[in-house]
C-alpha cells in the first residue's frame, strides 16, 4: 500500500483552547472523510501553528478523537511578517491506495488564501 502525504490547514477566530480544539477536529476529520480513510490507515500527523496561538497542542485535539495510538507532533510555523495569522497546519501521513495527484488536500475557513488551487 503506498503512503501518501496530505496537507491541510484551518484559521482560528481567537487563541482560545476550545476553539483550537474545535476547529483542529474538524480539519482531522475532514481530511479523514475526503480522503476515505480509516484511522488504522494513519500513520502519522505533523501540525504547525503560527506563533500567535499558544492555547494549546492541535495534537491533544487530535488524542480526543481517538487518535491516541497515532504518532503527533507539534511545531511552531515560521514567523514570517504579514503571513495569515491564527493557522493550524497538518501534514498528516497515510496507506492509501490513490495516485499522489488524487490526494485530497483541505484548507478550512481563513487558510482557503493560502491554496486557493487546493482550498474546498
Amino acid at each position: 500500500m503506498p503512503v501518501r502525504a496530505i496537507r491541510g490547514a484551518t484559521q482560528l477566530d481567537v487563541d482560545e483552547r476550545e476553539h483550537l480544539f474545535d476547529r483542529t477536529r474538524e480539519l482531522v476529520q475532514a481530511v479523514l472523510d475526503a480522503n476515505e480513510i480509516d484511522t488504522a490507515s494513519l500513520i502519522s500527523i505533523f501540525f504547525t501553528c503560527t506563533p500567535d496561538l499558544v492555547a494549546d497542542f492541535p495534537a491533544a485535539a487530535a488524542r480526543e478523537m481517538g487518535l491516541g495510538d497515532v504518532p503527533l507532533m507539534c511545531a511552531v510555523e515560521i514567523g514570517v511578517p504579514g503571513a495569515l495569522p491564527r493557522v493550524v497546519r497538518l501534514m498528516a501521513h497515510a496507506e492509501i491506495n490513490v495516485p499522489r495527484a488524487d490526494v485530497q488536500h483541505v484548507y478550512l475557513h481563513g487558510a482557503t488564501s493560502l491554496r486557493k488551487d487546493l482550498a474546498q
